[in-house]
């Protein structure tokens, strides 16, 4: 009990308003929060070794300062739901719950799959082939773990499908947030990156481009 405290403060002074939901564009895998000089980044470390035998182009190692995408995303999200737009953003809301799609996090779990599996087969062709066991067991390690990892995403993700909210529910919803810019701006760390769960955020960031692409409703840029 005793070190449990001090844990939970230290995670509560510095939390990761993207913890989740930020993906590199070069391996598609989630980026890692890390501190720096007091301020939060996002890190995907690819190893050269690893690139190589998974024919991706990747920087070693790819930063993200999370202040660079606060300011233009509370800006995108204060125009979607500015009175002159609302009702053609509840609309689209309630429009992209149609249908039996499944979810980007669904999508993204199964594509991890499979990308996972041939990865896998690459190694143990590799291995075959007279490959340094002790490089290559490592690779299977950590392919292993994302697998597992997206499987129980999927596992969740199919398992708990939300019921469809009407356009009716989704405009109460709306309307008890106010005025969005502001409950973005003054709301603390933790609370922002509940509202952005909430709303399903998924941004991929592009390190050669230097750009995130966020996905909500649809498609956009920021940066």
């Amino acid at each position: 009990m005793g070190l449990d405290l001090p844990q939970r403060q230290r995670r509560a002074r510095n939390p990761y308003v993207f913890r989740g939901l930020i993906y590199c564009a070069a391996c598609n895998r989630r980026m890692q929060g890390q501190y720096n000089h007091g301020a939060a980044y996002y890190r995907c470390r690819f190893l050269q070794e690893y690139a190589l035998a998974n024919d991706v182009s990747h920087p070693r190692n790819v930063y993200l300062r999370e202040e660079t995408l606060t300011d233009p995303l509370d800006t995108w999200l204060a125009t979607a739901f500015h009175p002159d737009h609302i009702e053609n953003t509840i609309t689209a809301m309630a429009d992209a719950q149609l249908g039996d799609h499944p979810t980007p996090a669904i999508t993204a779990a199964r594509a991890t799959i499979n990308e996972c599996d041939t990865k896998l087969r690459r190694y143990r062709a590799a291995l075959d082939a007279g490959a340094d066991p002790s490089i290559v067991s490592n690779w299977i390690a950590q392919t292993q773990a994302e697998r597992t990892q997206a499987e129980t995403e999927l596992h969740t993700g199919t398992s708990a499908a939300p019921r469809r909210m009407t356009q009716a529910e989704i405009t109460a919803l709306v309307h008890a947030l106010g005025n969005i810019v502001t409950v973005l701006r003054d709301a603390n760390p933790a609370d922002k990156a509940e509202v952005y769960r909430q709303i399903g955020l998924r941004l991929t960031y592009r390190p050669i481009r230097k750009r995130c692409a966020l996905q909500s409703i649809s498609a956009h840029t920021v940066g």
